[in-house]
């Protein structure tokens, strides 16, 4: 077998192997990234793998990768976890996968883009929208939406991570409970996926390769962590919610803008304004 034809072997089709070595190398700055601040990783990679992949394939391998990803975070930081909000979170979490598993090819996604924008910066900065005022019931509704949006936006932490500020949970806390009710948010999404029919098993070389590098990320992350003092990561924590929040609405009128110039373009010459 030549050099060629084994790369093809194991490569999916349609990615290069500059495609692959660049998402292989970007899965360790995101875990890393993730594991420091608390969020922020998954989106950036979301985007990265849209710039170079066919998109009906971005979601479902990009929530193989949060999963390999985040359950390597939540193993290495187990015992900060917060179990009490766990159950209802998953409860939710599988309605919401069900739900938008048969409904996801058919809402607009700048639509739910804007609804999660401008539901994130009211989250992080609205006095009265505190997250302080969930309880664990409320952890049930928290899954279903975030779990429902993932099916369609792929990266929704900040969703989850909008009720679990620091101030709350601790420093740790935070991260840890983050990252153990995203792996089984992604978890959940990828069943769901696989049983829509996406063929994970043809992508499992690449996939195995990118939760390995984000694996050492993410210990590299958690030592930063360590060392960030409790004030610097609260703040930076709002920002970075924020900055994804303004990118959610950007990438939404971005679409709206698109959409229109389409059915203005196709419209007849007599029916323009």
């Amino acid at each position: 077998m030549t050099y060629d034809a084994m790369i093809d072997h194991i490569l999916p089709q349609d990615v290069s192997l500059w495609a692959a070595l660049f998402l292989i190398s970007l899965s360790f700055f995101t875990s890393a990234l993730t594991a420091a601040i608390g969020l922020g990783g998954g989106l950036l990679m979301l985007a990265a793998m849209a710039s170079v992949l066919p998109t009906p394939l971005v979601i479902p391998t990009h929530g193989a990768v949060q999963f390999g990803s985040n359950i390597g975070r939540a193993a290495i930081m187990w015992r900060h976890v917060v179990w009490t909000y766990w159950w209802p979170f998953v409860i939710g979490t599988i309605i919401g996968a069900f739900i938008g598993a048969h409904i996801f090819i058919n809402l607009p996604i700048s639509l739910l883009q804007i609804i999660l924008g401008i539901f994130i910066i009211a989250i992080v900065w609205a006095p009265k929208l505190t997250p302080r005022n969930v309880d664990k019931f409320g952890f049930f509704w928290v899954g279903i939406g975030a779990s429902f949006s993932t099916m369609f936006l792929g990266a929704t932490g900040p969703v989850v991570a909008a009720f679990l500020p620091p101030t709350r949970f601790g420093k740790h806390g935070t991260v840890a409970t983050h990252a153990i009710f995203t792996t089984a948010q992604h978890l959940i999404k990828v069943i769901a996926f696989g049983a829509l029919g996406f063929a994970f098993w043809d992508w499992l070389p690449l996939l195995a390769a990118m939760i390995f590098t984000g694996f050492i990320g993410t210990n590299v992350g958690n030592r930063v962590l360590d060392r960030l003092p409790r004030p610097v990561f609260a703040y930076s924590f709002k920002i970075v919610l924020t900055v994804l929040a303004i990118n959610l609405l950007w990438s939404a009128a971005q679409g709206i803008v698109s959409f229109m110039h389409q059915e203005f373009s196709v419209m007849p010459p007599h029916d323009r304004p």
